[in-house]
């Protein structure tokens, strides 16, 4: 039986486009996400970025679970140094009261951004042990009682929402970090294939169900994978250009919106392609498919996140379509 598939959306702004119209965009594939049989749809959280328009994860979330009925939705994640963690539980917790239990919430300790924004942002700690601990006061503040565990504070609208958290992270100290805490695990292997192998394998041999903040029995794993999926391969390859181009720009520090297309050859003149794109699914269907399948099989995943970037905001829904047709 296929692993479940989920979307992380990072709401890209096409050039001449606005963040207005990517917001909408992306609600309305939302919808179909949720029409689909998607099971989740996360948020991503970035600043200083003028191609994306994922900042207030928290809203958008918001506004997608508004125009959905059966999908969860949640961040993917919520960068926690930015954010007053009790801030996040009284955020968090809204949201499963207006919601209901559709809500997810990823934590990571990255700052999604550069350094001067992230200082700009700054309002808790990145160091283990301090993301552990405000994971550990999160959880609190969901329980029954609203109550941080470090602290009296408490949180009348967060409690007894108790919103699954999950630990994102991109290296082997991030899966440690999950498996010490008895967390699910996200690992951001769409741009940082380097380590997959071995931080899932430190995720599942660091996992400890006796941790005071642990929440599942067994260690759990959703891994990223770029995709692309179009009616034959070579017009999959072309659409894939988008992104390719997206990497280039982030490699040469130039900011701007997603580009338009272009022939692949073209990716190959200009330097061949980036390895941080290297965990691709990019084909018709079947081809598609097969190279998820074989990414489930290495990485033993129980379930997959799919990142979808496109110039046109009908691709992105045929992509999603012809690929759910695939895969479920």
């Amino acid at each position: 039986m296929s692993v479940p598939l989920n979307i992380l959306d990072l709401v890209s702004i096409r050039e001449g486009a606005t963040a207005r119209s990517a917001i909408a965009e992306s609600l309305s594939s939302a919808t179909l996400a949720d029409e689909l049989g998607y099971k989740r749809l996360w948020f991503a959280e970035h600043h200083n970025t003028m191609g994306l328009a994922a900042s207030a994860t928290a809203l958008l979330i918001s506004q997608a679970a508004s125009v959905t009925e059966r999908i969860r939705v949640g961040s993917g994640g919520v960068m926690l140094p930015n954010h007053a963690p009790l801030m996040v539980a009284e955020q968090y917790g809204t949201l499963a009261n207006i919601h209901g239990d559709r809500i997810d919430l990823g934590l990571g300790r990255a700052p999604g951004t550069d350094g001067m924004t992230a200082e700009a942002l700054a309002r808790s700690s990145a160091e283990p042990q301090n993301f552990a601990q405000n994971i550990y006061d999160l959880q609190g503040w969901f329980g029954e009682r609203g109550q941080a565990h470090s602290t009296p504070i408490k949180s009348a609208v967060s409690a007894g929402t108790d919103v699954p958290i999950w630990v994102l992270g991109s290296t082997m100290n991030g899966a440690s970090i999950a498996g010490q805490l008895g967390l699910p695990f996200s690992l951001a292997s769409h741009f940082a294939p380097s380590q997959i192998d071995a931080a899932i394998k430190v995720y599942r041999d660091s996992f400890t169900a006796e941790a005071p903040t642990a929440q599942i029995d067994e260690p759990y794993v959703m891994a990223g994978i770029n995709v692309m999926v179009a009616d034959t391969d070579a017009e999959a390859d072309r659409q894939f250009t988008s992104v390719q181009q997206m990497f280039a720009d982030i490699g040469r520090g130039r900011s701007r919106g997603l580009q338009s297309p272009i022939d692949p050859a073209d990716i190959a003149a200009q330097g061949g392609a980036n390895p941080m794109l290297e965990i691709s699914a990019v084909g018709s269907p079947d081809r598609a498919t097969a190279q998820m399948a074989e990414f489930v099989e290495r990485t033993g995943a129980d379930e997959l996140i799919t990142i979808t970037y496109a110039f046109d905001p009908e691709v992105t829904r045929q992509s999603m379509t012809l690929l759910a047709d695939a895969w479920f």
